[in-house]
C-alpha cells in the first residue's frame, strides 16, 4: 500500500483532509474498532437511552406547531 507523504498531506486543503478522514472512518467495519470494556458499556448505555428517548420524544412538526402557538 502506498501512503501519502507528509508533504502530500499538508498540500491538501483542510476540507480535503477532513473529507479524507471521513472516507477512511466510514471504510472501517464495527469489528475493526477496538473498544475497551468501559467504552462498550457506555456505548450500550447510550444506545439504550436513545431507544428510550425516541419513545418519549415528539416530532419536529409537533414541536414547531407548539412553538408557533406559544410565540406567534
Amino acid at each position: 500500500m502506498e501512503l501519502l507523504t507528509h508533504g502530500e498531506l499538508v498540500r491538501l486543503t483542510p476540507p480535503e483532509r477532513l473529507a479524507l478522514i471521513s472516507q477512511l472512518w466510514d471504510s472501517l467495519e464495527d469489528d475493526h474498532l477496538p473498544l475497551t470494556a468501559a467504552q462498550r458499556t457506555e456505548l450500550d448505555r447510550r444506545l439504550a437511552s436513545l431507544d428510550q428517548d425516541r419513545r418519549e420524544g415528539i416530532t419536529w412538526a409537533t414541536l414547531k406547531a407548539e412553538l408557533e402557538q406559544r410565540c406567534p
